[in-house]
């Protein structure tokens, strides 16, 4: 390095404390006081500086300058490092310096998904040494704010802070993610990060880049949600048509007899008051979940219709879709705000005007929740009609599938949560991604295609090809089952199996066991954590061991008519648990409705199922929102939802 540039730092980062803030070099992503750096791994850093000017990068005894561009972003590389630290990390230029201290080197991992990864370790159960630990100064952790963007973020607003594991920072961290490090700190003698990054209630397509989207085969939605970043207008009118689209298909009514035009003929009913409709005391509303339809009529007088309005209609649990005088006009899901829609000149007309709200309730509480008093029509002349009152409503018909949802929306959208919660993080490189999500996907085809597509992203993003992957099935949740049937939960959870089973450096956490048919957030989340820590033990740490427990491997018919069962992954035998034979198991033709009941017995690492005298082609198992299984290995870890072709014997 020449003298005049070793002086120039120098002297930048002594003169540091008197600069302007402004001034001094500023870091991209989450490299900060306390963070982790991936070790074995170079070091990217981008940034901004002056433009033009050379910043010089120094962390422990490794340095490397870059030059800025003209809008003054430098990007650079420092050597790959082992684990260790703690060490400061100075970047001196011209215009200013700056310094970073207590940097580790070590494994980080990301932690992502919906409400079962958010899910903080004071909210879990919490009489368990392991929830109340000591400080770790080797352990770090870092929690992501909840945002979304309609575009890649190259920053984030606020920068995260990384803190020290012990008993102020952990209670408030996810529970499922804390649970997996602080298994891998025992076993595993190096530094550790952590960065939770979830949402609850979001969708997989909310974490997904641009190009994962495309390859999932949601060019459609990416391609609304670029519209929506330049024309809002115009995307919020192409969402409606396809949700309109959406509704005649499944409903079969015809286009101008559809439920939000202004004269449908429904069961209409007064809407008793703007709360949640489950504690209306209307005995079909108690413990209802699906679609209402909400209506109120609005007098307005031809000053007021001349020019552009808006609506705001309060809270609307989970999710609307709003039409004016049949017209759409906006639609979210996120139950927390306020929907506020803006109604252009011509959408009013002088006299009646009919306001329509579909509200989709998909989990728990439903219904528009205002609060009454904050909704209002207002117009360009300055005046507004308060519309809290007079509402009617009508039950919906029950259509198969999920209800479409906006591109833009914060957590069913594509690609939002990615952009604002993932991109900003940089080029940092990782270890490994835990991932729990999948409860907001059940019922939507082609999870396995949105899953590959997420993971492969990822790794070419933030590490290399074989980044380990822990993905937590689905854990059970909902009424038990009392004959076979279709179940979206457990197509989600066959479609995280097949993923992990095809990608040598990913496995299944299964949470079948430890979910509660009552509870979608279930608190045992510390043997979900040991789950996910085996997993990155096996893909990461490269220890002998099975990641997941016991896998199905084939399935083969047998001379008598039934299906001998190979499993791999076996500690030691596998057994059944308070009977003498495993349920669960399902014995099915080709077609629909043709699944039927099997019990099996066990040796060492097979399962045989009897025949039954009718045609078998394939074989389920724990094929229900909630089952009852009781089929594990010695190691205590239980088969997970399958299903699979059964095969001649060879």
């Amino acid at each position: 390095m020449p003298t005049t540039l070793a002086r120039l730092s120098l002297g930048a980062v002594l003169l540091a404390g008197t600069m302007p803030a402004l001034a001094a070099p500023q870091l991209d992503g989450v490299v900060s006081d306390h963070a982790v750096i991936q070790r074995g791994r170079p070091i990217a850093l981008t940034g901004r500086a002056a433009p033009n000017e050379t910043v010089m990068i120094s962390l422990a005894d490794r340095s490397v300058t870059a030059r800025t561009d003209k809008a003054g972003r430098f990007d650079a590389r420092l050597p790959a490092m082992s684990a260790g630290g703690p060490y400061d990390l100075t970047i001196a230029a011209p215009s200013g310096a700056m310094a970073l201290h207590d940097l580790l080197i070590g494994d980080v991992f990301l932690c992502s998904g919906q409400s079962n990864m958010e899910l903080q370790v004071s909210q879990a159960q919490d009489l368990i040494p392991d929830a109340h630990p000591e400080g770790d100064e080797k352990l770090r952790l870092l929690t992501v704010a909840k945002v979304s963007a309609a575009s890649p973020a190259a920053r984030f607003d606020a920068q995260p802070e990384w803190t020290v594991a012990g008993p102020s920072s952990v209670p408030g961290f996810s529970a499922a993610c804390f649970y997996m490090v602080q298994a891998l700190r025992r076993s595993a003698d190096v530094p550790i990060g952590a960065i939770h990054s979830s949402w609850g209630g979001s969708r997989i397509s909310a974490w997904m880049s641009d190009p994962a989207l495309r390859e999932a085969g949601m060019a459609a939605p990416a391609d609304l949600l670029r519209l929506y970043a330049r024309d809002p207008a115009a995307a919020n009118r192409q969402a409606s048509s396809i949700w309109e689209r959406w509704w005649r298909a499944g409903s079969g009514d015809a286009a101008g007899r559809e439920p939000w035009q202004p004269d449908a003929a429904l069961d209409w009913r007064p809407v008793p008051a703007m709360t949640n409709f489950e504690t209306w005391g209307v005995p079909e509303l108690a413990d209802y979940n699906g679609m209402l339809w909400y209506q109120r009529t609005v007098d307005v007088t031809a000053e007021q219709a001349r020019g552009a309005a808006t609506l705001v209609l309060g809270r609307v649990d989970d999710a609307d879709r709003t039409w004016v005088n049949g017209v759409g006009v906006g639609g979210s899901s996120l139950a927390s705000a306020s929907r506020v829609y803006a109604l252009p000149a011509g959408t009013l007309k002088a006299g009646r005007n009919v306001i329509t709200v579909n509200d989709d309730d998909v989990y728990a509480y439903g219904g528009m929740t205002g609060p009454a008093e904050t909704m209002r029509l207002s117009f360009a002349d300055g005046s507004s009609v308060a519309i809290g009152d007079g509402w009617r409503y009508a039950v919906a018909k029950r259509l198969s599938g999920a209800a479409p949802r906006v591109p833009w929306d914060d957590i069913n959208g594509a690609g939002t949560l990615y952009n604002a919660m993932i991109a900003p993080l940089g080029l940092i490189q990782l270890a490994g991604v835990a991932w729990y999500q999948g409860e907001s996907d059940t019922g939507i085809p082609g999870y396995d295609r949105r899953l590959s597509a997420l993971i492969a992203d990822w790794r070419r993003r933030f590490g290399t090809p074989d980044t380990g992957f822990a993905i937590v099935q689905l854990a059970n949740y909902g009424a038990p089952a009392i004959q076979p049937g279709e179940s979206g939960w457990a197509d989600v959870r066959d479609a995280q199996r097949r993923v992990a089973a095809a990608d040598a450096h990913a496995g299944i956490a299964v949470a079948l066991d430890l979910g509660d048919p009552l509870d979608i957030h279930p608190g045992e989340k510390h043997e979900v954590g040991q789950r996910l820590a085996r997993v990155m033990r096996a893909a990461v740490y490269r220890e002998p061991i099975a990641p997941s427990g016991p896998a199905i491997a084939a399935a083969r018919a047998s001379a008598d008519g039934g299906v001998t069962l190979h499993f791999t992954g076996v500690t030691g035998a596998l057994h059944v648990r308070s009977a003498a034979r495993a349920i669960g198991f399902e014995l099915c033709g080709a077609g629909v409705d043709t699944c039927r009941y099997a019990m099996g017995s066990v040796s060492g690492s097979e399962m045989t199922l009897p025949g039954d005298g009718r045609p078998v082609t394939r074989v389920r198992y724990a094929w229900a929102d909630a089952p009852v299984t009781n089929l594990a290995d010695e190691a205590g870890l239980p088969v997970g939802t399958f299903e699979v072709p059964v095969t001649s014997t060879p």
